[in-house]
């Protein structure tokens, strides 16, 4: 498969500033370590760390991203959004994977959805994730890192570590039955975060379309917390991507980070 370059991505950009400073690794072990590395010297917003190979690549809580050379969308992207308190970090998650859900349906006609709070899922399957890291003082957010992992042409079956995976895991070449463009997808990917994050900064709030593409909505769930598990009716989410739980007690709680399963099945899948 045909690798990604800084030249090839640039020469289709449309955008502002997204993706105007790219950092190109043919081989890397964390772009969000380079970003976050990046952002401490100064680097400006919409700065662009991609790879076609992670070897250190994470999810959520630590967990290992796993992607062969040149199959995936290996990313990360530098914000600085002094607009923006700490708490108020997940409208950048919201953003981003409302981006790429638009993406992904724009340039080959799938339809994606989101499971809470931050892997894209397409046919009931995880086909990408997000992790947000942040830097800040006090109570400024100095920088966010947003770090996406997207299985774009990657063949499971083909792979012997992650044939175990494919119960739960998919690519978008798998869904379509062919090859798809990383270089069409990270371009309107960057074109959609851009657009989406001006009217962030507008003061539009981006969380009641994310709820209409999550499929942890309206659904018994059980979440695994930091503080344990909590179980109840998945009503909504607030401003802040907090997911909103009316439990088994009766009782009305706020979930600000979890992993969410059905109660009679899994949503989607962990970060790999």
């Amino acid at each position: 498969m045909k690798g990604l370059s800084a030249e090839s991505i640039e020469k289709g950009l449309t955008t502002v500033f997204m993706g105007r400073k790219t950092i190109y690794y043919h081989s890397i072990g964390s772009t969000n370590d380079v970003a976050r590395e990046l952002a401490a010297r100064g680097a400006p917003e919409g700065t662009l760390v991609i790879a076609d190979e992670q070897t250190a690549g994470q999810g959520r809580l630590g967990r290992r991203w796993l992607a062969p050379p040149g199959t995936s969308l290996l990313m990360s992207l530098l914000f600085r959004p002094r607009f923006l308190a700490p708490y108020q970090a997940q409208r950048l998650t919201m953003v981003c994977s409302l981006a790429v859900v638009e993406a992904i349906e724009a340039v080959t006609g799938l339809a994606a959805a989101i499971k809470w709070p931050n892997d894209i899922v397409v046919q009931g399957k995880k086909t990408g994730g997000i992790l947000t890291e942040l830097g800040a003082t006090g109570e400024r957010l100095d920088y966010a890192v947003v770090g996406l992992g997207l299985n774009v042409n990657l063949d499971f079956g083909a792979v012997e570590a992650m044939g175990e995976l494919a119960a739960t895991a998919t690519s978008l070449s798998q869904e379509l039955g062919q090859e798809v463009s990383r270089l069409a997808l990270l371009w309107r990917i960057l074109e959609s975060v851009e657009g989406r994050y001006q009217r962030l900064q507008a003061g539009e709030l981006p969380h009641d379309e994310w709820a209409s593409h999550l499929i942890t909505l309206h659904n018994h769930v059980l979440v695994d917390t930091p503080q344990g598990v909590v179980e109840g009716w998945a009503e909504g989410v607030d401003a802040d991507g907090a997911l909103l739980l009316h439990t088994n007690c009766g009782e009305r709680q706020r979930v600000l980070a979890g992993d969410v399963t059905l109660r009679k099945g899994r949503v989607g899948m962990d970060d790999t």
